[in-house]
């Protein structure tokens, strides 16, 4: 009795913390795709369709960046001390010169370095985008997202 415990205790808090790796990563790639919108373009894209490989490459960008968020985040929330840490926006410089100095410096560093993984898995920052915009408006291929996300943890080939 007490094996079958472990292993449903053990699977529930597998699926709990993919589950709150996805959300968070999927709230950090809203926030982060900011700093990518050209908001012409995307519009014209919006129609584009998304194909597996684009899927697990944007899923291996979000995954690679989940701990440098979550570093980054850390970091400013250190220096903003009892403040509020503010919804940082990549290409709205209000948003990152509202930061005190060395907090805005984590922020661009944070913002150049996802852009640059985004790129170093396949993706420039229009496809990088539509996916983003797709994945909040199209709940099938968020939940293709999701199922990457749980198959890329469990083996970093998956899907090839």
């Amino acid at each position: 009795m007490k094996r079958y415990y472990h292993r449903f205790v053990r699977l529930s808090l597998i699926r709990m913390l993919s589950q709150s790796l996805f959300v968070g990563t999927i709230a950090t790639v809203s926030l982060v795709s900011n700093a990518f919108i050209l908001s012409s373009k995307i519009d014209a894209q919006a129609q584009q369709t998304v194909n597996s490989g684009e899927l697990r490459n944007y899923a291996r960008a979000m995954l690679k960046m989940e701990p440098e968020r979550q570093q980054a985040f850390d970091e400013i929330k250190k220096i903003m001390g009892s403040s509020e840490v503010p919804k940082i926006v990549c290409n709205d410089n209000n948003s990152l010169n509202g930061l005190p100095g060395k907090a805005k410096e984590i922020a661009v560093n944070y913002c150049k370095r996802y852009q640059t993984v985004a790129q170093e898995n396949g993706l420039d920052t229009d496809k990088f985008n539509m996916i983003t915009q797709q994945l909040q408006s199209n709940k099938d291929l968020e939940r293709k997202m999701f199922n990457m996300l749980i198959c890329l943890q469990k083996n970093p080939e998956c899907g090839k």
